[in-house]
């Protein structure tokens, strides 16, 4: 590991981490995701098996597009306000100390919203495959892990610009 990315400790204030706003997504489906802030726990961490995030979710504001993994699981836990769970299979509510999880390759497309007026906060886990694609469920957009990244392409293959 990287001298700079040495942790001295294994604990921290997830507030000192400095927020991820939005999306890298590409437009226009980026837009609902505007009020999401991401701090990346497990990155402050040192973890590299599986990623963290705090998430706080503005009123309004979506986790994703609707989107569903091939290698990775997804796991999260409500902490404060409510968001409403969208699914294949229709909306559930979710609100402090409910959970939902997402096995990886189960073709059921999933978000975030947040139809309250206050600001909701979870925690977020997901495994760290080294190969990855991403189907989104409701637009014409997937996702492919490339050199620990994600590119976002259409349906198709061809890139986006």
């Amino acid at each position: 590991m990287e001298k700079s990315k040495e942790k001295s400790h294994s604990w921290l204030d997830p507030m000192s981490v400095a927020p991820r706003r939005g999306s890298i997504y590409p437009a226009p489906f980026a837009d609902p995701l505007a009020g999401r802030e991401k701090r990346a726990l497990g990155d402050a961490l040192g973890l590299t098996q599986f990623g963290v995030n705090l998430v706080t979710l503005a009123p309004g504001a979506w986790s994703s597009q609707r989107h569903w993994h091939v290698h990775e699981d997804e796991f999260i836990y409500v902490l404060e306000g409510a968001v409403t769970l969208v699914t294949d299979a229709g909306e559930k509510v979710l609100r402090p100390g409910m959970a939902a999880g997402f096995p990886a390759g189960k073709a059921d497309g999933h978000h975030l919203i947040n139809r309250g007026d206050a600001p909701a906060l979870y925690l977020e886990a997901g495994t760290r495959a080294e190969r990855e694609e991403a189907q989104y469920s409701d637009i014409d957009m997937m996702a492919r892990k490339e050199n620990g990244r994600f590119v976002f392409m259409r349906k198709t293959g061809e890139p986006y610009p």
